[in-house]
């Protein structure tokens, strides 16, 4: 079964992105989204470097509420930023230092960062031991480091690693 399914979860989440994206359970979309759901993971098997293994998947639904709330909060902040006094907005780069090894997690760290209106993962060290971020607004550098570790980075190593 795992010749034909490489990456189930993929496969499973890849079909219903398709029925989403279509907006549609009609029968074509269906089998459509089905094949590619089947045949995208299976050819693109050979370029994975790692084997995905989940160790908590209730975790990584938590997570996603998670990410999907702060996504909502950042938004807010970021318009009561720019809807104020530009003037005051402190923008500059972080290097938060990284606990993840699983190239999988810190994917998901840098892109669940970029998509948190306010900032942006921009580099990825040679050593794969720290992540550049630009955020819109500075104040406690410490901080921001302090939450992405606790928000993002210690769910992801407790269901990746």
């Amino acid at each position: 079964m795992k010749s034909i399914f490489p990456h189930p979860l993929l496969s499973v989440a890849l079909w219903l992105i398709w029925l989403l994206l279509n907006n549609t359970v009609a029968l074509g979309h269906v089998v459509l989204g089905a094949l590619l759901a089947i045949f995208i993971p299976w050819f693109s098997a050979g370029f994975w470097q790692e084997k995905v293994t989940i160790r908590r998947p209730w975790l990584l639904v938590k997570y996603v509420f998670v990410v999907i709330y702060q996504i909502l909060v950042a938004n807010m902040m970021v318009a009561r930023l720019i809807l104020t006094n530009q003037e005051k907005l402190h923008p500059g780069f972080l290097s938060v230092p990284l606990e993840l090894t699983s190239p999988l997690a810190i994917s998901l760290l840098a892109n669940t960062i970029s998509l948190t209106p306010g900032t942006v993962s921009c580099d990825l060290s040679e050593d794969q031991k720290s992540l550049l971020i630009h955020a819109l607004h500075i104040e406690d550098a410490d901080a921001i480091i302090t939450e992405i570790k606790q928000l993002f980075e210690k769910p992801l190593k407790e269901i990746f690693n």
